[in-house]
């Protein structure tokens, strides 16, 4: 296994269903949280141990974007946060045809948009998108499988 750089890491979307096949070039710092609920199972054999297994996964991906409405990725970000409307995401390590990269597939909807107006900066979006309600569940895959 090699050293992955994050400025080689690749974010694609599409509309929901499709798999995410158009790349997403106007990220900057992009962040996958992935977490696990838990539940407590303990019981007198633990010893006085607590014990707790996983339950229900959550994911949600935040990135910053150029503020640019003449690039298609960014306007199809802002127009499913303004409409409410799911897109596919696929947030990989690699280019999408590298057979090494992997990462998240899922329908997602966009939680937030916010834009950000420093006064030596590019104005910028800080966007959040998190699974939805969908067809396909959210799963891992890697470049080439999908």
């Amino acid at each position: 296994m090699s050293v992955r750089l994050g400025l080689d890491a690749r974010l694609y979307y599409g509309p929901a269903g499709t798999g995410a096949t158009t790349e997403i070039t106007n990220v900057k710092d992009l962040t996958l949280n992935l977490e696990k609920a838990e539940a407590d199972v303990t019981t007198r054999a633990n010893n006085g141990w607590r014990a707790t297994v996983g339950t229900l996964k959550d994911a949600s991906i935040e990135f910053q974007m150029v503020w640019d409405s003449a690039d298609g990725g960014f306007t199809a970000i802002r127009q499913a946060f303004l409409d409410n409307t799911p897109l596919d995401f696929k947030i990989l390590s690699g280019a999408d045809d590298d057979p090494e990269a992997e990462g998240l597939l899922a329908t997602c909807e966009v939680f937030a948009f916010t834009r950000n107006e420093a006064l030596e900066e590019a104005i910028t979006v800080d966007v959040t998108i998190k699974p939805t309600y969908a067809d396909n569940a959210p799963s891992w895959v890697n470049g080439v499988a999908v």
